[in-house]
């Protein structure tokens, strides 16, 4: 029996030693498998934190014209944006009135439009919250190469011709930051019977599909000049006829949708993206954009920081 207990003691006795040295080699690996761990944590940390800033699944909706659209610049800006916030920046784009009246709708979390008496208008009634312009380029007329228009500078004198030689002019007609400067040309000139020319044509469509209406029926039309810019490889028999007046400056405004009367709207990522559409480095791209492949800039940057 003090055998079969000796032979017990000295089994279990070696069991011991043997798991003690197995512990020990196991704490050895458990430490060099934390401190793996760690370090490959780490590396998830920073490769999420890279993966949620890049795709964070947050979305701004935002309304604008259909210049901002039709020149590409939103295009070019918009993987910029996602990349620098994780906002996947998602627009529609209409004439500017379409687009403040998304705004007032609660469509909509922003707003980059050109007219600026409507801007501020939407600001003083509580629908946003402040303007910050942006930046400009301008308005030219754009007719037939061989039409009865001469090139100048003097936007009343070819508003005046195209009435009294009931020229065909085709207008945006859709209420936008186009179609209220047209307007308003018009009527400093003193003509509110404008419509009453036969060959006036009320297009009620953007800009790039306006171009296309005019140049099919040998036609002048108002365009932004980074449409136009955009867009003339298209059109080979116009070209401008008019540029270069003071009145024809064309400033775009950026408003973020006022959130205490539109609690849903993402009013963050609204602030953020006026911050970031205002900063000195997109301000920067945003004048360089379109030299390389037009000779010229398609919009100046004139923002006022926030």
């Amino acid at each position: 029996m003090k055998k079969t207990n000796r032979i017990i003691a000295l089994a279990m006795a070696a069991m011991t030693a043997l798991s003690m040295t197995a512990c020990s080699g196991s704490a050895k690996e458990t430490t060099e498998a934390e401190s793996a761990a760690e370090t490959t944590a780490e590396a998830a940390e920073e490769s999420s934190a890279e993966e949620t800033k890049e795709a964070s699944g947050e979305t701004l909706l935002m309304a604008t014209t259909t210049s901002t659209d039709n020149t590409g610049l939103l295009d070019y800006l918009k993987p910029i944006f996602l990349e620098d916030t994780g906002i996947d920046l998602q627009w529609t784009a209409v004439g500017t009135g379409d687009a403040i009246q998304k705004a007032k709708d609660g469509e909509v979390d922003v707003i980059l439009v050109h007219s600026k008496a409507k801007e501020e208008e939407f600001v003083e009634s509580g629908y946003g919250v402040e303007r910050f312009q942006v930046m400009y380029n301008d308005f030219v007329i754009v007719g037939p190469k061989d039409g009865p228009i001469a090139k100048t500078d003097d936007i009343n004198a070819a508003f005046k011709q195209i009435m009294d030689e009931q020229l065909t002019f085709v207008s945006r007609g859709d209420n936008s930051g186009t179609h209220n400067k047209e307007t308003g040309i018009w009527e400093k000139l003193g003509i509110t019977d404008y419509e009453s020319n036969p060959n006036y044509v009320s297009a009620g469509a953007g800009m790039a599909d306006t171009l296309a209406m005019a140049d099919e029926k040998g036609g002048y039309c108002l365009s932004d000049r980074g449409t136009w810019l955009a867009k003339k490889a298209d059109f080979p028999d116009m070209d401008i006829v008019c540029e270069g007046s003071k009145e024809l400056l064309n400033q775009y405004g950026v408003i973020a949708v006022n959130p205490e009367k539109y609690p849903d709207v993402n009013n963050e990522a609204a602030n953020t993206f006026i911050k970031w559409i205002c900063s000195p480095e997109i301000q920067t791209l945003i004048g360089e954009y379109g030299v390389k492949e037009y000779g010229e800039p398609l919009f100046f940057p004139n923002a006022e920081q926030k």
